[in-house]
């Protein structure tokens, strides 16, 4: 998915003060840890996930214990609710939006932009919604299928390709990040965009830092995106940084990246409704247990001393992850575990109840229904 945070992270972004960014960083991981998504690179190989998450486990072992669960420094009132353990995992509702739009959208070098390219990627976005693409995701991450496979399925399903109509024709290259996510997308633009006459092949380039400007200059000419968080990656370059442009606002966002995208030479296609964002999940059991099934729900059934929130060590600092959830929801925590990105160490530590609710991306294959 795959890849790829918002603790504040990016998809593929430099370390930088900016609140919001998504997918491959540059260890490979679907996002880093600074203002987005954080994910794995889907997303890293499970075991690469599980090595660097248990070497930061153990590099922050102490007086917590090795499970590196630490007390907040204030501690929590009020009792809390305590893990229950589960096999399946649900995704809270984020009901006062702490999360940006990070809808999925198709980014395009503005030189090869034809009407017929851009209606072929956009019947994409028409019909890709976000438990869509937790589905493509658990195909090539839990059932072991092919990312071509997976978007072929996926394309005849849902009628893709009927109706396309033929453009001027060429080479075009899609780029496509080093996560699952990002690779079955651009697939699913290789299946439009030869249905609308061109010869079109998929090359994996790995983070933002590199296929974004290989992007502008056209040395590839299509790549799968995340609305919010390459609206900040462009903020940062074309405006150094300055104030945030994106929000929870889908349009506003995107109104923001097209004018960015003007000015270093993209355009965008129409954002998908699917999102992929910093999720916290519980089990099922959790959230029958307790009646959650909001994150503000969780705030006020759920604040107390008995409550464990899991996540990677970043994300006690990361505007979006604990410190979001105390300020936007009121959430107070017994304890903190440090963990890894949404990936094994996390959902495992929901499903053997070890922790209450955790950081566990919003198109993760995890939420697929068993």
């Amino acid at each position: 998915m795959a890849a790829g945070t918002m603790l504040g992270g990016s998809r593929g972004q430099p370390e930088r003060a900016s609140p919001v960014g998504h997918a491959a960083g540059p260890d490979g991981s679907r996002r880093d840890t600074e203002g987005g998504l954080m994910h794995p690179g889907r997303r890293l190989s499970i075991g690469l996930v599980g090595a660097i998450a248990a070497a930061s486990v153990l590099a922050g072992c102490g007086e917590a214990g090795s499970s590196g669960t630490e007390a907040p420094r204030q501690a929590a009132s009020g009792a809390g609710c305590a893990p229950v353990a589960g096999q399946q995992l649900v995704a809270l509702e984020d009901d006062k939006a702490l999360q940006h739009a990070d809808n999925v959208i198709a980014a395009i070098h503005s030189k090869v932009v034809t009407p017929q390219l851009i209606a072929a990627l956009d019947k994409v976005s028409a019909v890709l919604d976000t438990p869509k693409l937790v589905l493509l995701n658990k195909a090539v991450d839990e059932d072991r299928k092919s990312a071509q496979a997976a978007a072929q399925e996926f394309a005849t399903a849902n009628g893709l390709t009927d109706g396309v109509e033929r453009g001027p024709g060429g080479r075009l290259t899609v780029g496509a990040g080093n996560f699952t996510e990002s690779e079955i997308i651009a697939e699913l633009y290789k299946i439009q965009l030869t249905a609308a006459g061109y010869q079109v092949t998929v090359q994996q380039i790995g983070n933002r830092e590199l296929y974004e400007p290989a992007l502008e200059k056209g040395e590839i000419q299509v790549v799968p995106e995340y609305a919010a968080t390459l609206a900040e990656f462009l903020n940062g370059k074309v405006n150094s940084g300055g104030q945030p442009v994106s929000s929870s606002d889908v349009d506003a966002t995107v109104t923001a990246l097209r004018g960015l995208g003007e000015k270093v030479g993209l355009t965008f296609g129409a954002p998908a409704a699917a999102q992929s964002q910093n999720a916290f999940a519980v089990t099922e059991e959790f959230a029958e247990k307790y009646g959650v099934r909001t994150l503000s729900e969780l705030a006020e059934k759920c604040s107390g001393t008995a409550t464990v929130l899991g996540g990677p060590p970043e994300c006690q600092q990361r505007p979006f992850c604990k410190p979001g959830l105390e300020q936007t929801y009121g959430l107070e925590v017994g304890s903190f575990s440090s963990l890894d990105q949404g990936g094994p160490l996390t959902k495992t530590g929901l499903r053997n109840g070890e922790i209450s609710v955790g950081l566990v991306f919003s198109t993760d294959a995890a939420y697929a229904q068993s």
